[in-house]
């Protein structure tokens, strides 16, 4: 996930960029809510029991009749390019089965498309660094059309700054919403709620002690804030709380549903 921030400490190298994007996205919705889910990136993801496992129930108490299959297919230090995409949309592979309650092989049929959205995150500086960004752009680019051979749709996480490094919000928020506006490709802006949350609520720690992972409340910010841009709808009342303090989950479910509002709007 984390790869060398030396770029960083260079004085006057990058000027501060507001916790905001500069750039609007153009496409704000999916053309249909997804039914499943596949997740690719990296420790990002996983961290807390993993991303999918909170953005699913989100879903199952959001939506109803929606059962919402997710799978997560995350390396630790990824960027985009360490993974061969195309291989998780091989037959007989991922989510080719599961159990029941009574540990009983359920095999899913032959004729069901695997996941509706593919939800890609580069390594956390990769979008911006000079050294990486054009690997960024070109792994982009391949795996969106990777996922449109298969018949999903591809989606982008727009991954937040380090705690120590809160420029790197505006920069990684342009990076993300202009690769979705050119391969017409929703984006997650998860960078901006966890900036939306740390105005709003400082008293919330989002990070682990290393200033980069989440702590279980950002994992449930990003999962939030995932949700309500998949679905186009609202978090706040959601009655999946990860076993937060009811108040700090229904202050985060808040920052996710204004940063959607606010990123979405026209």
């Amino acid at each position: 996930m984390a790869r060398a921030l030396t770029f960083y400490a260079f004085i006057g190298f990058i000027c501060a960029v507001p916790a905001r994007a500069e750039v609007k996205p153009e496409v704000t919705r999916l053309p249909q809510p997804p039914h499943s889910a596949l997740y690719v990136g990296n420790s990002f993801f996983y961290y807390n029991n993993s991303l999918h496992s909170h953005v699913r129930e989100f879903v199952l108490r959001g939506e109803s009749k929606n059962s919402f299959r997710s799978f997560s297919a995350t390396i630790s230090g990824a960027g985009l390019d360490w993974h061969d995409v195309a291989s998780y949309f091989r037959p007989n592979a991922v989510g080719s089965y599961s159990f029941d309650a009574k540990n009983r092989v359920i095999f899913a049929p032959k004729d069901r498309k695997p996941y509706d959205v593919t939800i890609m995150m580069d390594c956390s500086q990769c979008p911006v660094h000079p050294d990486l960004k054009t690997v960024f752009a070109e792994s982009a680019e391949k795996d969106a059309a990777i996922v449109r051979t298969h018949g999903a749709e591809p989606v982008f996480f727009m991954s937040w700054a380090y705690q120590d490094v809160p420029e790197m919000t505006g920069e990684l928020a342009d990076a993300y919403t202009e690769m979705g506006n050119k391969l017409k490709a929703l984006v997650i802006p998860a960078g901006l709620a966890f900036a939306k949350s740390q105005a709003l609520s400082p008293e919330i720690n989002l990070y682990q002690k290393d200033k980069r992972h989440p702590t279980l409340a950002g994992t449930y910010l990003a999962a939030a804030t995932t949700y309500a841009a998949l679905f186009g709808k609202s978090p706040v009342g959601n009655g999946y709380t990860a076993d937060l303090a009811d108040e700090v989950a229904a202050k985060l479910q808040e920052a996710a549903w204004a940063t959607v509002q606010d990123y979405f709007k026209p």
